[in-house]
């Protein structure tokens, strides 16, 4: 199985086009070691040329041109997407279905809730219909099963956590299974399994038990602490009221995975203001003593 990463970053990118803070400023002028990243999103295969899309950001255009494996070039217009799958309905996962519109009908796994509020409060879905059309199936909440299509050798279990659908959902303030999903990627033939999930706000047992039976683990990477927006006066929101789990302090991410023994440990979906970015970072130094890794644009991954 070959994962690239697409993009690491967070919502908005590093360096993020209107911000000040300590990382994009010494990230423009060249101050810090570290690289830029696009928004959260990850493609899969196991032949290197049929991909399932994880999540489509704003920032899909640069992602594809910089993978040339997922344009096989064998028609006058051609791709290597064969799928789709949403963890979410979050903007700066599904705005780029819109850069997509020019292919063919676009096959999209999602759940129930995602596809309501991409019919409803930010109806991509419908706007598409004019234009490629989507193709929706819907995935299991219960942890069942399924394989897709044109993606080879791979067999999904998705799982709800929790989570809040985006600020525009209809349903915003009631939250429901299947506004955020985590997803364990097994590959039939070798048993070798991945669980991606960018975002979570808790370490449900279903999750654990994911985790623990996971070969590689791309988990939540969004904040360092969990008042670090509100320390740099960027927000009055602390990381845990919108739904990720900071990697330090007592039931952060660093602790969580130190009990996973077996797994490779990736960090994903970055803010712009977390100071993991800086790899000579007092952080990063944390990080890499836990044997956990940061994940960058174009990182590539063989299980």
């Amino acid at each position: 199985m070959k994962i690239r990463v697409l993009g690491a970053g967070a919502g908005g990118g590093f360096p993020q086009w209107n911000c000040n803070c300590h990382n994009c400023h010494r990230i423009r002028r060249n101050e810090m070691t570290g690289s830029r990243r696009t928004q959260s999103s990850i493609a899969v295969s196991t032949d290197n040329r049929n991909w399932l899309l994880f999540n489509a950001s704003p920032d899909i255009l640069k992602q594809l041109e910089a993978f040339p494996a997922i344009q096989p070039k064998q028609g006058v217009r051609d791709t290597g997407i064969k799928a789709i799958m949403l963890i979410d309905s979050q903007i700066d996962h599904t705005t780029g279905l819109l850069m997509l519109r020019e292919g063919k009908p676009l096959n999209i796994y999602c759940s129930e809730m995602v596809r309501q509020d991409l019919s409803t409060g930010f109806p991509v879905f419908k706007m598409l219909e004019d234009y490629c059309t989507v193709k929706h199936h819907s995935v299991p909440l219960d942890g069942s099963s399924f394989t897709i299509p044109g993606i080879g050798d791979l067999r999904f279990y998705t799982q709800s956590l929790k989570s809040k659908a985006p600020p525009y959902s209809p349903h915003r303030n009631d939250p429901h299974d299947g506004d955020n999903i985590g997803v364990i990627i097994e590959q039939i033939s070798t048993g070798k399994k991945v669980f991606y999930a960018p975002g979570l706000g808790e370490i449900e047992a279903h999750v654990l038990d994911a985790m623990q039976s996971a070969d590689c683990l791309m988990v939540d990477g969004t904040f360092w602490t969990d008042d670090e927006m509100c320390a740099q006066n960027i927000s009055l929101k602390k990381a845990r009221e919108i739904g990720h789990i900071p990697q330090s302090g007592e039931g952060g991410m660093i602790e969580i995975l130190s009990g996973v023994a077996k797994a490779r440990k990736i960090l994903i979906h970055i803010n712009n203001t977390n100071p993991i970015l800086d790899d000579d970072s007092e952080p990063r130094k944390i990080l890499d003593a836990a044997g956990i890794e940061v994940s960058y644009d174009g990182m590539e991954i063989d299980l």
